[in-house]
């Protein structure tokens, strides 16, 4: 069966919780998402802000301090939010994607350090700073660490030790609006448990393509590589009995779990701001279920995932808050009820934001002022 553009956009979006607000809790709703990107501190309160009926910054900051949610280096490398009981088992799956960043990124500066004592050193300052009451910064522990290794890159032991060890960043650093140096904490000291499956004995690169597909799918197998950094994952999906198989317009094969329905491609889509880094737009190897190539290159910039707002479910343009002022950019030209709607909906952002007497305005479109650059 092959599903055109609109099916895999539907269908996408109503399993990222975009067709409509869900009346879920917060925290099934982080489950649902697998993880969080959470780099950009407000980005996964915006996020569940997009995705849920009633959610409140206090919602997520809650589930930060009561340890149900955590923050640590997971897929790709990168920070997320994940639930506590999700950390335990994709912490140690992700290891490898770890080693390998490490490796491509400070091997130089730590070519005379061996990993394995520099983990045990490392866990061995987190533990003591726990046994007093104190969590330690990355600056701390690489000054920590210095001392054993005083020629070693200083930036890149607080980071080689954030790769080795399962290493969590406790709140108040993390919650909306609060950034600042980072407090890192071993993750069985905070969550008060150890680092053990809590999900039974099914391999857990299964479980994590499962889940994947259940927020995400249909996807293929560069998609699912893509979103969590991981690699040979073909043969993995390819022996998964649960898994049936689509193609898109392209011919390539999209895997999905069985029993799973596809969206009527009708299915009207609501405007919706996506923050920095959203799950949404960082899934996908071939991102042309949600835009097109031209525009890919306007919003994946490098490392960088810029803001978006959806119109009809396919990004519209980009979007950025700061000093009390909304500006939303479009791609190209809107129609008059279009750009209520996206006033609408940024108004409501900016409520949520705590932007008190926020003001929305709008650049010109990118395909007008491209047009306007060329002819002059």
């Amino acid at each position: 069966m092959i599903l055109d553009r609109r099916v895999l956009n539907r269908t996408t979006l109503g399993r990222q919780l975009l067709l409509e607000r869900a009346a879920l809790p917060p925290a099934e709703a982080v489950a649902r998402l697998v993880a969080l990107q959470g780099q950009e501190i407000d980005a996964p309160y915006v996020g569940l802000w997009s995705r849920l009926a009633s959610f409140t910054q206090d919602d997520l900051t809650a589930l930060l301090h009561g340890a149900r949610v955590v923050r640590g280096t997971l897929l790709r490398a990168t920070q997320h939010l994940a639930l506590a009981d999700d950390y335990v088992w994709l912490r140690p799956l992700v290891q490898p994607v770890l080693d390998r960043m490490r490796r491509g990124a400070f091997s130089r500066d730590l070519q005379d350090v061996d990993p394995a004592e520099l983990a045990e050193l490392a866990r061995a300052h987190l533990a003591d700073a726990h046994r007093d009451g104190r969590v330690l910064t990355r600056p701390q522990l690489r000054d920590l660490l210095r001392e054993r290794w005083p020629q070693a890159g200083p930036m890149a032991l607080g980071y080689a030790a954030q790769t080795l060890l399962p290493i969590v960043h406790t709140p108040p650093n993390g919650v909306w609006g609060r950034g600042g140096a980072t407090p890192f904490t071993l993750a069985e000291d905070w969550l008060g448990r150890p680092m053990d499956d809590p999900l039974g004995p099914e391999p857990a690169a299964e479980r994590l393509v499962r889940r994947y597909l259940a927020g995400f799918g249909p996807a293929s197998v560069m998609d699912v590589q893509s979103w969590s950094g991981l690699t040979r994952l073909r043969a993995v999906m390819e022996r998964m009995p649960d898994l049936r198989t689509y193609r898109d317009e392209t011919g390539r094969v999209l895997y999905d779990l069985a029993g799973l329905p596809l969206a009527d491609p009708g299915t009207p889509a609501p405007v919706r701001f996506l923050p920095w880094f959203d799950n949404l737009v960082v899934a996908y190897a071939d991102r042309g279920r949600l835009m097109t190539a031209e525009q890919r290159k306007a919003v994946c910039v490098g490392a960088v995932i810029y803001p978006t707002f959806l119109v009809d479910g396919f990004v519209g343009g980009m979007w950025n808050l700061g000093g009390g002022v909304l500006t939303a950019e479009p791609f190209h030209p809107l129609p008059a009820r279009v750009r209520e709607e996206v006033e609408a909906e940024g108004a409501r952002l900016m409520a949520f934001a705590g932007v008190e007497e926020g003001r929305f305005t709008w650049l010109p479109p990118r395909a007008d002022r491209r047009a306007g650059s060329s002819r002059g």
